[in-house]
């Protein structure tokens, strides 16, 4: 498999901008709040890129949250099937993802997809900001769409489980969360404080620049090397809090020339519904 160029993974607002009205192109608005659900949707409503339809992070690219999920698991592929074709996605259909927080949410859309088997889609690289910062046009209300038949084939995402991410694993784990987070100094989210005994923690914001904007692959390097080494091909995985800013990770990761990550959905969570599985605190990073 070829190595992802930016261009493969990242789309710029001049970029978008000079696309807008293709046939073949969707843009999914995923802004979303974790405290305030509605909020995302109700943004989208007021004003959002020309063009785009929303995808709720709850409603769209999770399913239902049962006692041995994370808080946001994958949803069921025949239903994710039924979104995507409600959004009006098909097998050739290019899809340009965005929030407001820096990718944290699009990143999730963006691999959903990748999961799915769809390889057409792309970050808009720095978010709504990057838009508004052009003084780009933005419509309002509801965008009509056209629903196209979506199908799901096997695609490079890999999904891993708590067994597979546990004490055996042979491979580098990557906690995508903040320090103080992973650390198990503050847990503003979750039950428990703390990560996974042996995973490393490299917070999804260092890989940003001021602006919202992904760093070079140089300096993506630099973030990831002393953690995952020189070999680009050796196996790694990502986590979070419950799977969705990891896949932030993995576009950085990707960025910096190193193979696609599995990503544990479930995340810290999952992990921590079972009390019998341990719990790390500290720095964490070898």
């Amino acid at each position: 498999m070829s190595v992802p160029t930016r261009q493969d993974l990242l789309t710029d607002a001049d970029e978008l901008a000079n696309s807008l009205g293709d046939p073949q192109l969707r843009i999914l608005d995923c802004r979303f709040d974790l405290m305030q659900p509605a909020a995302g949707r109700a943004a989208w409503l007021e004003a959002h890129i020309p063009g785009a339809v929303y995808a709720d992070l709850d409603k769209d690219l999770s399913g239902p949250v049962r006692a041995d999920t994370g808080r946001h698991p994958l949803p069921e592929p025949e239903r994710a099937v039924e979104t995507f074709s409600r959004l009006g996605i098909d097998g050739g259909t290019r899809v340009v993802v965005y929030d407001d927080s820096s990718g944290a949410i699009a990143s999730r859309a963006w691999w959903v997809l990748r999961w799915l088997g769809h390889p057409e889609v792309t970050v808009l690289d720095g978010g709504l900001q990057a838009w508004r910062s052009q003084d780009l046009a933005l419509d309002s209300g509801v965008q009509e769409v056209v629903r196209r038949n979506f199908v799901a084939s096997p695609g490079v995402a890999r999904v891993l489980s708590s067994r597979e991410v546990g004490a055996d694993r042979p491979f580098a784990l990557i906690d995508a969360r903040d320090a103080v987070r992973f650390r198990g100094e503050s847990e503003p989210i979750d039950t428990k404080a703390g990560h996974i005994p042996g995973s490393m923690n490299l917070p999804f914001v260092d890989c940003l620049r001021e602006d919202g904007t992904w760093r070079d692959a140089r300096a993506l390097r630099r973030c990831l090397q002393p953690l995952l080494g020189d070999d680009e091909s050796a196996p790694w995985a990502v986590m979070c809090g419950s799977g969705v800013t990891a896949c932030h990770l993995a576009i950085s990761g990707l960025l910096a020339g190193y193979r696609e990550p599995g990503v544990y959905v479930g995340s810290w969570s999952e992990w921590i519904r079972d009390p019998s599985r341990p719990i790390g605190s500290g720095p964490g990073n070898r």
